[in-house]
């Protein structure tokens, strides 16, 4: 089965390294083969291997290469082989197939087109050396090269300043967090001696007492400060409070890569790792309590950003950073099961909503403002019936996978005794109705009501006769996307619905996990949650008379009626409550102080020591001060040097007079 393990991540790369190296060579239909075969080989050896894995019980943990040692401290490149990691591996190569072959239709006419199937086939196998890993070396080299290549594809249209602003963001903001995760692996190796996360988690218990000083006379636990270091990693790579300003910004990439960064991918590689570490965070409360927080003030505080978002692609990258923020919160209150199982569904139903913004954005030619959208359900039937089953599945409606996942977080929290669970149980309810009212304000502007972008059509053709207006011409109509565009969101509206009533029993009640997750005793929620747990049907019949179903219900009825029947109500509540609009506009200000403080300081600090280090110091004081005084000394002794033999003389006999004296007064 090795050989088997490594053909999953090594197929994504060869078809990588054939489009990159050999794109021209091989042409576009050759790149997108050559990628699509590799993630396709790579999702096949992945089914076998969890079949293997769930059915029959086998599970591998080894190292296949020793690329370096230090002393004691081995640097090894090797598998973990669990049901954790191929739930993971099924569910990355699964959306990473459906993103390559949707990337047919999308890129069709882009002239990099073998250069972005190179990077999404490298990012998948980035992806999957990070899953599989089984020691913290290769999961910082997954961790890195993922954050390496969402650079690459953030930035993918880089004659545009905006996508090179992003994708430096992205890639600044995410070394803030990994600094952190840095940290947490250096203590790790210090204390612990080991990379290898089973030797870790079997120490981990005996230096539960152990304390550091971080400052003089300030004790605090190791494995807090610890967890708390590789959460940090986490809040960058999983765009949590407050490090999450690189996510909405990324959108400047292509469509498809919002889909496999912003759904399954790299963002959910935090809220992984956190589970994998379960055994390290179970012993200590005060981290848990931190993860809590982080994640109930970005679960709630970013749904409301995407209630004034216009862009359609911003709106699907806010409702990701809530998403992302139920998943934290559900790690924090000791339910790793739950958020993986959130994890597991919103791969399925977000990539979804991200490749029917995108089938939309064709079909309005490269609009992506929804006040400019309308009426596209009878253009676009099955962009419109696939978007309607994610952004139900999104807002957790009975029966559908989001609802499995999503209640049982907000359970899981109301069960849960930690500090600061009381907070994080008020934002996982709100934040229920916010998610419903932007998700369904989005879904109404763009699939019902009046075909606005008629309108907007006959205005520009009335005032720009060179056709400037990025959009529909005032004859054309929507069109439904090409099979390679339709055909992945079908293939994933599929599991949005369907996934979650066959997988909570197993995941969150049964064995599925195994002893790849570890609760502690006296973490006791989920076993409370089990009790109360009657099967799927009764749950999904339970939840209709829920208050978050109430919630939710209320959010589509009131962005209903207010975008399908009075459009005023929305615009007479912008002009009352003007200020509080400016701050959700502003994204709370995170980015002005950013800009000032971090960008603006840099570029200050950076003057100063240019002016006063490089200039004053450097070149005025060592370099052309140092000129300056050997000139000096030299412009003092050529005074002597007048060609004359009496100066001389006079010279010597000045010199034997000083001699003779020296020597007498000794």
């Amino acid at each position: 089965m090795q050989s088997l393990y490594l053909l999953v991540p090594l197929a994504p790369l060869a078809g990588a390294l054939l489009a990159g190296l050999f794109g021209k060579t091989i042409g576009r239909a050759g790149a997108h083969t050559a990628t699509i075969l590799g993630v396709a080989v790579a999702l096949l050896a992945s089914c076998v291997i969890a079949q293997d894995v769930i059915v029959n019980g086998n599970t591998f943990n080894g190292a296949l290469y020793t690329w370096a040692t230090s002393g004691s401290l081995r640097f090894e490149i090797g598998f973990l082989i669990d049901p954790l990691t191929v739930m993971m591996m099924l569910v990355v190569s699964f959306v990473s197939l459906m993103v390559h072959i949707y990337t047919i239709g999308y890129m069709e006419e882009d002239p990099g087109y073998q250069r972005f199937f190179s990077y999404i086939s490298l990012f998948t196998f980035s992806m999957l050396m990070l899953v599989m890993s089984n020691n913290f070396l290769q999961l910082f080299f997954g961790w890195e090269a993922v954050g390496l290549v969402s650079y690459l594809l953030i930035g993918f249209w880089y004659t545009r300043p905006t996508a090179i602003y992003a994708n430096l963001k992205a890639f600044l903001v995410n070394r803030v967090g990994d600094f952190g995760f840095a940290l947490g692996i250096g203590l790790v190796a210090s204390y612990f001696g080991s990379l290898d996360y089973a030797t870790v988690f079997a120490a981990a218990g005996g230096l539960a007492q152990e304390t550091i000083a971080l400052f003089p006379g300030v004790e605090w636990s190791l494995l807090t400060v610890t967890c708390i270091c590789l959460f940090i990693g986490a809040m960058g790579k999983s765009a949590q409070f407050p490090l999450h300003v690189w996510l909405p910004d990324s959108m400047e990439g292509p469509t498809p890569i919002s889909a496999l960064i912003h759904a399954a991918t790299m963002v959910t590689a935090g809220i992984f790792m956190v589970t994998r570490m379960s055994p390290l965070f179970e012993l200590s409360d005060t981290a848990l309590s931190f993860v809590m927080v982080i994640g109930a003030i970005t679960a709630l505080f970013m749904g409301f950003l995407g209630l004034i978002q216009n862009d359609i692609k911003r709106v699907v990258a806010y409702s990701t950073l809530s998403q992302l923020g139920y998943m934290t919160v559900a790690l924090g209150a000791s339910a790793y099961p739950v958020a993986v199982f959130h994890l597991m569904t919103h791969a399925f139903f977000k990539a979804l909503l991200f490749l029917g913004a995108g089938s939309v954005i064709m079909g309005m030619h490269h609009d992506q403002d929804i006040r400019h959208m309308g009426g596209l359900r009878k253009y676009m039937p099955i962009t419109w019936i696939t978007s309607l089953v994610g952004s139900l599945a999104l807002i957790g409606t009975p029966f559908f996978s989001g609802f499995y996942s999503k209640d049982s977080i907000i359970e899981a929290v109301a069960e849960s005794h930690l500090a600061g669970s009381g907070f994080a149980y008020f934002a996982v309810v709100a934040g229920v109705f916010v998610t419903a009212f932007y998700s369904f304000r989005m879904y109404f502007l763009v699939f019902h009501g009046k075909e606005r972008w008629r309108e907007l059509a006959h205005d520009h053709h009335g005032h720009d006769d060179h056709g400037h207006h990025h959009g529909l011409g005032p004859h054309d109509d929507p069109h439904e996307s090409p099979w390679v565009v339709t055909l992945p969101l079908v293939l994933l509206a599929i599991p949005s619905v369907v996934i979650g009533y066959f997988a909570i029993e197993p995941m969150l009640y049964g064995s599925f996990f195994g002893s790849s997750i570890v609760i502690s005793e006296h973490h006791h929620g989920l076993s409370e949650m089990a009790e109360g747990f009657h099967g799927a049907a009764a749950m999904a019949v339970h939840g209709f008379t829920s208050l978050p179903f109430a919630l939710a219900l209320s959010g589509v009825l009131l962005s209903a009626w207010f975008y399908l029947k009075r459009p005023d109500i929305p615009a007479a509540i912008k002009a009352r409550f003007a200020g509080i609009h400016r701050v959700l506009e502003n994204k709370y200000g995170f980015d002005d102080f950013n800009q000032w403080f971090f960008a603006n300081g840099a570029r200050a600090l950076g003057g100063q020591l240019w002016q006063r280090g490089d200039r004053a110091l450097i070149d005025g004081v060592m370099v052309n001060g140092t000129a300056g005084l050997v000139g000096r000394i030299a412009g003092q002794v050529r005074r002597g040097q007048t060609g004359f033999v009496y100066t001389y003389a006079f010279t010597m006999i000045i010199g034997v007079v000083a001699l003779l004296g020296l020597w007498l007064s000794l």
